[in-house]
């Protein structure tokens, strides 16, 4: 799923190449993408983009105070293309989910894989007219979001750690893979309540999440698109390696899966040296 590295990098890309262009057409290939029906996605033909911008995970292309929205998913992404294909695309049952035409003949289009279609696609007035958007919590890169504030985010959160990094409410931008990443650089278990911890490990915790966000949005910084999914696969360190060497210690990188996602961690860096249980709720075995 891109995470906030990610899709920082998609509004930049799509920055340079979308501001002060005409969108001629705006065409959905599979309806069930479209969140929002009025206004249509065709009152956005004929505007001219002037911002894009990005909240959490979500993406919002501003033509002329029109917002195309969009959020990518566990399996959406966005393709550029230079030259867009002639005539439009074909309904059916391939990955194309809509396409974006300019008034140059470039364009992107937003395509899924797999069968589970979360893909989402919103034409709105106002972003905050979305209840995803809506409900965001703070952004985590913004400079107004110092330890203390982070401190109070977390000042009562009774859930474990990883659940309290990927909830959107709390902190906007975070999932599955950035959070592995996160709570490893801060050598915390991801089962540590969030109200637990000492003045030392929020601190801890605030720099590691800092850090690690900065250091992935700088190295996407300037990839085209199409390059974004390797280089987050290459920057991270423990998610998505179990079996592999942690490479800070050298420890054996171990995982626990769920019904719908899988975390990765380190148990020299993280939990003390013991190995979390691989079930649903686990907990450090005793």
């Amino acid at each position: 799923m891109p995470e906030l590295p990610e899709v920082d990098a998609l509004k930049d890309f799509l920055a340079d190449r979308l501001v002060g262009r005409e969108i001629v057409r705006v065409l959905p290939v599979a309806i069930s993408v479209l969140k929002t029906y009025d206004p249509p996605v065709s009152a956005l033909e004929g505007r001219e983009v002037t911002v894009v911008r990005r909240f959490g995970k979500f993406l919002d292309i501003d033509a002329d105070g029109l917002h195309l929205v969009t959020h990518l998913a566990r399996a959406g992404w966005l393709h550029w293309r230079d030259t867009l294909p002639d005539g439009p695309p074909k309904p059916g049952k391939g990955p194309l989910a809509l396409r974006v035409a300019l008034e140059t003949g470039e364009g992107f289009d937003l395509t899924e894989a797999g069968t589970q279609k979360r893909l989402a696609v919103y034409v709105v007035a106002d972003p905050e007219q979305i209840p995803g958007v809506a409900r965001l919590g703070p952004d985590p890169l913004a400079d107004d979001f110092d330890e203390e504030r982070f401190a109070g985010l977390l000042r009562g959160e009774r859930r474990q750690l990883k659940g309290a990094l990927r909830d959107q409410s709390l902190i906007a931008g975070v999932g599955n893979a950035y959070s592995d990443e996160i709570l490893h650089a801060a050598k915390m278990s991801p089962f540590k309540l969030a109200s637990s911890l000492t003045p030392e490990e929020t601190s801890r915790l605030y720099e590691a999440l800092r850090v690690t966000l900065a250091e992935a949005v700088e190295r996407s910084h300037g990839l085209a698109a199409g390059r974004l999914k390797a280089e987050k696969k290459s920057g991270l360190r423990v998610h998505g390696r179990a079996g592999e060497t942690c490479p800070v210690c050298g420890d054996t990188i171990r995982e626990v899966s769920f019904s719908d996602s899988a975390l990765q961690y380190c148990p020299t860096c993280q939990t003390g040296g013991k190995p979390l249980a691989d079930r649903r709720m686990s907990r450090l075995l005793k």
